[in-house]
């Protein structure tokens, strides 16, 4: 009996003792998942995992801090913020976020989908782009608050807003949302001051000019070229005033396309490099039509005939002696990251899966800087002058120069040549872009108009030269 009971206690130490092990193997195990720490031998498996989970509940607490400090940075910051998990949830914004956007906080206390909450497609546009993209998204729209309650209804202010989009981890996105109220007061002061100076101004220069033309012929012959001088800048001012009053009439609406038709866009190609063409054979330059025999779309073809006159002079400008100038004009998909702006999408309700009418303008300079694409289509704007240095050119005769010197007065590098590009473009429901040709280096020009104007197009024709004298 007595050996019964040694037997059973031998048995009875050594699952004690193989349990134990199993549960030192076990508490090791879970200070491996914790941390990569190294082991204190002076201490016991129990005692370093409550060390351990000690240490790791004021680092938690320590997070946790953080996560309050930055929201309550974030709450009170001068901008906008709102956070969206991966199903496009909005899980929390500050005050000026909820301000901006008309949000109250009952309305994100449970996550609940944005579009449920905020009436933005432009909003939500910028969150799926930000998304996909993994990197930071831009957005500029007017936000306009919808109530959803029609027997409720309240006059609310409109925001320009400009939002910056950044990716999360698990697929959230952070939105910066800034308000540009102040920013665009200045910009329309800034126009109606320009406007109203053009409107003073256009009156005495038909009169001065008239003078300058009349003193030709009465002046000493010595005294002559100073006249030229005057009557020369008094057509150059006159241009400049009639482009500031052009850019304030499409701006505001006051030229709508009543005088749209169907018209071949090739023969205005023509016709706008015969306009150009004095000052092209200055420095020796021919132009590359690629692009088919016969393009018809709904336009305005005056506007459409200063787009290419515009695009042109710019190439004109920028390319060196002895070069030539690329212009393609086809159908393209604009999708990827030739996706129009939202305002293209709103006004044109474009079809995404159709292909738009494509003109490309590329000259043979050094193209773009980096900094200026963004701004290239901004009235007013100078570029990278490393752009427009002077090129060698042979002498020309009499007659090209004066050709020559009417053209330069016709595009007098006043800054709103692309403004009124734009303009155009948005006027019929296209957009414009600007970038650096991976080909030639040189600077392109491009300007989308929406499929919906598109009404007949020939096969593609083959590169050629075009001729103006045909």
């Amino acid at each position: 009996m007595l050996l019964g009971f040694f037997l059973g206690l031998v048995v009875g130490i050594t699952f004690l003792v193989l349990d134990r092990r199993r549960y030192d193997a076990k508490l090791k195990r879970l200070l491996a998942r914790i941390e990569d720490r190294q082991p204190l031998s002076t201490l016991g498996y129990s005692a370093q995992l409550a060390s351990a989970i000690g240490e790791q509940q004021a680092q938690l607490d320590r997070l946790t801090q953080q996560n309050r400090e930055f929201r309550q940075l974030l709450q009170n910051a001068p901008v906008g913020y709102l956070q969206l998990d991966d199903e496009n949830r909005l899980l929390w914004c500050n005050q000026k976020a909820q301000e901006y956007l008309d949000i109250d906080r009952g309305d994100y206390a449970e996550p609940r989908l944005l579009l449920a909450v905020v009436r933005s497609f432009e909003l939500d546009q910028l969150v799926e782009r930000t998304r996909q993209a993994q990197t930071v998204c831009e957005a500029r729209w007017t936000f306009i608050s919808i109530s959803t309650d029609p027997s409720n209804y309240l006059e609310r202010p409109a925001y320009p807003l400009q939002g910056y989009g950044v990716p999360l981890n698990q697929g959230q996105v952070g939105v910066f949302l800034d308000n540009n109220q102040e920013a665009v007061l200045m910009a329309q002061q800034r126009d109606r001051w320009i406007s109203d100076v053009a409107h003073e101004l256009k009156p005495p220069l038909p009169s001065i000019r008239l003078v300058a033309e009349t003193l030709q012929s009465r002046v000493e012959p010595k005294m002559l070229s100073w006249v030229e001088r005057l009557l020369k800048e008094v057509i150059r001012l006159s241009k400049l005033v009639d482009g500031v009053l052009s850019m304030n009439s499409l701006e505001q609406g006051h030229s709508p396309l009543q005088d749209e038709a169907d018209t071949d866009l090739v023969p205005l190609i023509y016709a706008a490099w015969q306009s150009v063409e004095p000052l092209a054979k200055l420095k020796q330059l021919e132009l590359t039509y690629q692009g088919p025999h016969k393009l018809v779309a709904t336009v305005n073809a005056s506007l459409i005939h200063g787009v290419l006159f515009n695009l042109l002079s710019n190439a004109i400008k920028y390319s060196p002696a002895h070069q030539t100038i690329q212009l393609r004009l086809g159908l393209a998909q604009a999708s990827g990251a030739r996706r129009p702006p939202a305002s293209a999408l709103r006004e044109g309700s474009l079809n995404m899966d159709a292909r738009h009418i494509l003109l490309e303008v590329i000259d043979a300079g050094v193209g773009f800087a980096e900094k200026d694409l963004s701004h290239v289509f901004d009235r007013f704007y100078r570029g990278d002058p490393a752009r427009s240095r002077d090129q060698n050119v042979s002498s020309p005769d009499k007659a090209v120069t004066e050709g020559v010197e009417m053209a330069e007065l016709t595009s007098s590098g006043s800054g709103l040549g692309l403004a009124i590009v734009r303009q155009v473009a948005m006027s019929h429901q296209g957009w414009v872009e600007a970038k650096n040709d991976p080909e030639t280096g040189g600077g392109c020009l491009s300007v989308w108009l929406p499929n919906k104007r598109l009404v007949e197009t020939a096969p593609v024709a083959q590169d050629f030269l075009i001729d103006s004298s045909t």
